[in-house]
C-alpha cells in the first residue's frame, strides 16, 4: 500500500525570496530567454491545488487517494491526475523548476504572493470551473473570479515594483487559459434531459457559443488591458470520448453530439482570438492556440502509436468502464497507468498530460498550435 500525503496544509514554492531581491529578479528574468513567470486560468485539467481551499460539499477536490499516486511522494496535491497536469508539463517545458502554486494558497499573505508571482507566476485555476458564472455555481472559483484574483495580484506587485517593473514582467510572462469544458457538459446535461428537437438543441448552441465567446473575450481583453501580452490557449478536447460520456452507449462508444458541441465552441474560439490579435497587434499582443480537440483525435486513431492499451476506460473509479464510481480510497486503481488515456472519468492520465504539453510546446506550428507554438509564443519579444 503507497503511502499517502494531503497538500492542504500550504503549498511549498518553488522560489523562497527576499524582499530586496524582487527587484533584482525582474531585471533578470527580462534577460532571460525563459518567461518571467506563467499565470494559470481555467479548470481541473489545470489545476493543482485551489480547490483544496474551497468551502462546501459540492465542491470537487482531488486532494485524497488515489489522487496523487505517482506524485513525488505519492502527495495528493488537488490535482485532477494521478501525478503531474499539463500546466505542471508546460511550465517545466517552458524552464520553471515547477508550476505556479494555487492563488488560493497565498492569498492571505501579500508577501508570498508577490514572492510567487514574480518568482515564476500564479495558478487561478479551479476545478469545475467553467467561463460562466452560472456553470457549477459556488463550487469553484468561475472564469470572472479568477481574473479578480489576478487583478488584486497585480495590484500587491505594483505596490512592491512599481508599476514601470510589474508591467515589463507581465509583458513577458506567459497567460495560459484552458476552460470551456464545463460549461459544454452542463449545458449538454440540461439539453438532453429536456428532450428538445435537433433544430431548437441547434439554435440553444448558437447561443451558449455567442455566451462563451463573449466572456471568454472580455477576459482576454481585460487581461491585455493589465499588462498581458502573451497568451496560450488550449481549446476543447473531445468531451464525447471521456469515460463518463462514453457511459450513454451500450457498446462504450464516444458521444458524437458532444463532440460536435465541443468542436462548434472551439471553431468559435479560433475565430475569437484571431479576430482580437488583429485588433491588438499594434499595442502587443501575440497567442498560441492549442488544438486539443485535433491531437485527442489523432491519439484515438492510434492509441498504440504513443503506448496506450486503453483509451475508453478509466484507471481509477469503478464499475463500467471505470467510470460510474468516483475515484476514491476504496476506488480500484489501475497497475498499468501510463497505458491509460484517462486517469479518471474525465481527466487525463500523467502521461497523457505529459504527451499534451510535449506536443503543444514545440510540436511543429500548423500540427497541433496555431500560428505558433507555446515554446516560440514564450521565446517572442514584442
Amino acid at each position: 500500500m503507497v503511502g499517502y500525503r494531503s497538500a492542504m496544509a500550504g503549498t511549498v514554492l518553488c522560489l523562497v525570496v527576499s524582499s530586496s531581491m524582487l527587484v533584482m529578479m525582474v531585471a533578470a528574468a527580462a534577460a532571460s530567454a525563459r518567461p518571467p513567470a506563467m499565470f494559470v486560468f481555467g479548470d481541473s485539467t489545470l489545476d493543482v491545488g485551489n480547490n483544496n481551499y474551497l468551502p462546501g460539499p459540492g465542491v470537487p477536490r482531488a486532494n485524497r487517494p488515489f489522487y496523487g499516486i505517482d506524485f513525488p511522494g505519492a502527495v495528493a496535491t488537488g490535482r485532477f491526475s494521478n501525478g503531474y497536469n499539463i500546466a505542471d508539463y508546460l511550465a517545466k517545458s517552458m524552464g520553471f523548476p515547477c508550476s505556479p502554486p494555487p492563488y488560493l494558497s497565498l492569498a492571505q499573505n501579500t508577501g508570498r504572493l508577490v514572492r510567487a508571482a514574480i518568482g515564476g507566476g500564479v495558478s487561478y485555476a479551479s476545478g469545475g470551473a467553467g467561463i460562466l458564472d452560472s456553470t457549477n455555481a459556488g463550487n469553484n472559483i468561475p472564469l470572472s473570479k479568477q481574473l479578480e484574483y489576478f487583478k488584486s495580484t497585480k495590484s500587491q506587485m505594483v505596490a512592491k515594483l512599481g508599476s514601470r517593473a510589474a508591467n515589463l514582467l507581465l509583458a513577458k510572462s506567459v497567460f495560459l487559459f484552458s476552460v470551456g469544458s464545463n460549461d459544454l457538459f452542463v449545458f449538454a446535461v440540461a439539453e438532453q434531459k429536456q428532450n428538445k428537437s435537433s433544430a431548437d438543441q441547434q439554435r440553444d448552441a448558437g447561443a451558449l457559443y455567442a455566451s462563451l465567446v463573449s466572456g471568454y473575450s472580455a477576459a482576454v481583453q481585460e487581461l491585455h488591458a493589465l499588462g498581458a501580452r502573451k497568451l496560450a490557449v488550449i481549446n476543447v478536447g473531445l468531451l464525447g470520448c471521456v469515460p463518463t460520456a462514453r457511459l450513454n452507449d451500450a457498446a462504450g462508444a464516444c458521444s458524437d453530439a458532444l463532440n460536435q458541441l465541443a468542436s462548434g465552441f472551439d471553431d468559435a474560439l479560433a475565430s475569437m482570438l484571431a479576430g482580437i490579435a488583429s485588433r491588438l497587434r499594434r499595442p502587443g499582443f501575440a497567442y498560441s492556440l492549442a488544438d486539443y480537440y485535433g491531437l485527442s483525435a489523432a491519439t484515438f486513431d492510434d492509441p498504440r502509436a504513443v503506448g496506450y492499451t486503453d483509451i475508453a476506460g478509466a484507471c481509477c473509479g469503478g464499475g463500467r468502464l471505470g467510470a460510474e464510481a468516483p475515484c476514491l480510497p476504496n476506488a480500484t486503481v489501475c497497475a498499468n497507468r501510463d497505458q491509460h488515456a484517462f486517469w479518471d472519468a474525465v481527466h487525463p492520465s500523467q502521461r497523457g498530460a505529459m504527451l499534451t504539453a510535449q506536443n503543444f510546446y514545440d510540436s511543429r506550428p500548423g500540427r497541433y498550435t496555431a500560428p505558433i507554438n507555446f515554446k516560440q509564443l514564450a521565446q517572442t519579444s514584442l
